[in-house]
């Protein structure tokens, strides 16, 4: 069982930016990929960013803004967020996979003027 924790979410101007965390423990060795997921009002999930040993690889709609990165040895996962745009609005959920599939509780990000 893999537990994950989500922090850095909030309210920020469009343009602006954002850093977000997630902090794992518990069975941290099964996990192959990690990544983050958004979910908008009335909106399906969807992958934002996901990593694994074979690289990074990001939605369309956020290539160029979002850098997602792993610190194996403090065994958390970073989502640098850049020039964040109104539809970037949602909850972003950290994500684990690997004997099972793990999800955090999310993190609200509000990108408002």
């Amino acid at each position: 069982q893999v537990q994950l924790v989500e922090s850095g979410g909030g309210l920020v101007q469009p343009g602006g930016s954002l850093r977000l965390s997630c902090a794992a423990s518990g069975s941290i060795f099964s996990i192959n990929a990690m990544g983050w997921f958004r979910q908008a009002p009335g909106k399906p999930r969807e992958l934002v960013a996901i990593t694994n040993n074979a690289g990074a690889n990001y939605a369309d709609s956020v290539k160029g803004r979002f850098t997602i990165s792993r610190d194996n040895a403090k065994n958390t996962l970073s989502l640098q967020m850049n020039s964040l745009k109104l539809e970037d609005t949602a909850v972003y959920l950290c994500y684990a996979s690997g004997a099972k599939v793990s999800w955090g509780q999310g993190t609200q990000v509000t990108v408002s003027s």
